[in-house]
């Protein structure tokens, strides 16, 4: 009688393909984007685990190259928000808005735009730069309202833009400025 493996365990579904694609990349760019979306929805364990968020990065920047444009800004855009979460604003912000310039109507583009935008008013804010805090909140609050047309559907692009403020933490300045 053989003996069953144990099999890994894993926090996300979509976690075995994550693994299995980065060892043989047999997935479509359209294939990554649909993983990656997946795997990135809001307040996903994916967030909380660094393995699959380099993983993730990896088979993400694998596919861009090859991507086609339809495909390629939703690559882009998971990429900003793996950066943003890893706090990597800079590059966060580069990626969302190529993501922006190749598809301005994706409202979780725009909801990120947003979200780097009140994390750089309060970073200006800590500075005492008053005046560059609120031309960030201001561009914070238009982001989000460009979302909310986007999706009137979504709760998360209709909260008011100091509810996103507030849900943002002050970080130190990024480095990469």
């Amino acid at each position: 009688m053989a003996l069953a493996t144990p099999s890994a365990t894993y926090e996300h579904p979509d976690e075995e393909l994550l693994e299995q694609a980065i060892l043989s990349q047999r997935l479509s760019p359209m294939e990554v984007a649909n993983l990656s979306d997946r795997m990135l929805t809001e307040g996903s364990s994916t967030f909380q685990n660094e393995k699959n968020m380099a993983r993730l990065d990896i088979l993400l920047n694998k596919s861009i190259s090859n991507s086609p444009r339809e495909v390629r800004h939703r690559l882009l855009r998971n990429l900003g928000i793996i950066h943003y979460h890893q706090n990597k604003f800079s590059l966060a912000r580069q990626e969302l808005q190529q993501a922006n310039e190749l598809f301005p109507r994706d409202a979780r583009t725009h909801f990120y735009l947003a979200r780097l935008a009140a994390q750089n008013g309060l970073i200006c804010q800590s500075q005492g730069l008053a005046k560059k805090a609120k031309g960030q909140f201001n561009l914070a609050a238009n982001e989000l309202e460009i979302a909310k047309k986007l999706e009137p559907s979504n709760p998360l692009y209709r909260q008011e833009p100091r509810q996103l403020i507030n849900k943002e933490r002050p970080l130190p300045a990024d480095p990469k400025k």
